[in-house]
């Protein structure tokens, strides 16, 4: 097992990402879908293809989060104190069937706005507050997709350029010439499996062709606090939680 994480630990730090089939069982699956869904119709008025602060509407997600293989993945690279910092759902679709243009993931969440240098470009989405940190904090995170559909070439897979996490924040000139120097890479995940990334990780996804529901549950973890006041705002919901 220590050779395994290790060997993980290498894939991060040299290519940014690692794939993992047969992470959730079938039957661990069929309860997300089902209280996502759930949840997704009790929100008429929000699409259904996404949702943020997911682990907060969907108990099945915060459980998952918890179970001790994705506790093992995460700790591997994070530590013990590593905590969902943000979650968020994404289901393409034939009715929702989107690009998303090559970018890094460069926002976090936050209980509220205190002016630190570093952070910027802030904003409120569905009620929350959202800011891109300094590249740092950011270097210290890692993304975990969960697959509850296979995703294979057809479904609008996600699309990456290894290694290009090592960069830092790249510009959108810095972007292109990765584009035109590097070939992209496509992430094909099978149904239960799982998906590691650094944010800064250069990605995209084209429309599916043969789109049918590519459901994923995407977590963000960090495992320090932030600087000066600042709250991860999802770690508050913990301590929330935790205490109750």
């Amino acid at each position: 097992m220590t050779a395994a994480f290790h060997s993980v630990s290498e894939q991060l730090a040299q290519h940014g990402f690692a794939i993992f089939p047969g992470v959730l069982p079938p039957e661990t699956v069929d309860k997300l879908v089902e209280e996502i869904d759930g949840a997704c119709k009790m929100r008429a008025s929000h699409p259904a293809y996404a949702m943020r602060h997911l682990i907060e509407a969907v108990p099945a997600v915060r459980k998952v989060a918890e179970e001790a293989a994705i506790r093992a993945l995460i700790e591997a690279m994070l530590g013990p104190s590593a905590f969902v910092a943000r979650s968020i759902f994404f289901d393409k679709t034939p009715d929702a069937n989107w690009k998303v243009a090559w970018h890094q993931d460069l926002t976090i969440t936050v209980c509220e706005k205190i002016e630190v240098a570093g952070f910027t470009a802030w904003s409120v989405k569905d009620g929350v507050t959202h800011v891109q940190p300094p590249v740092e904090v950011l270097e210290q995170m890692l993304a975990l997709r969960l697959h509850l559909d296979d995703c294979g070439p057809a479904n609008g897979p996600l699309q990456v350029i290894a290694a290009s996490h090592q960069a830092g924040r790249l510009s959108a000139r810095q972007i292109s010439e990765r584009r035109e120097q590097q070939p992209a890479q496509i992430c094909c995940v099978p149904r239960g499996g799982a998906m590691l990334m650094r944010p800064l990780l250069l990605h995209s996804s084209l429309p599916a062709t043969e789109p049918k529901h590519r459901r994923i549950v995407h977590l963000e973890f960090a495992a320090r606090p932030l600087p000066d006041g600042l709250q991860w705002h999802q770690q508050r919901d913990r301590d929330n939680q935790a205490v109750a």
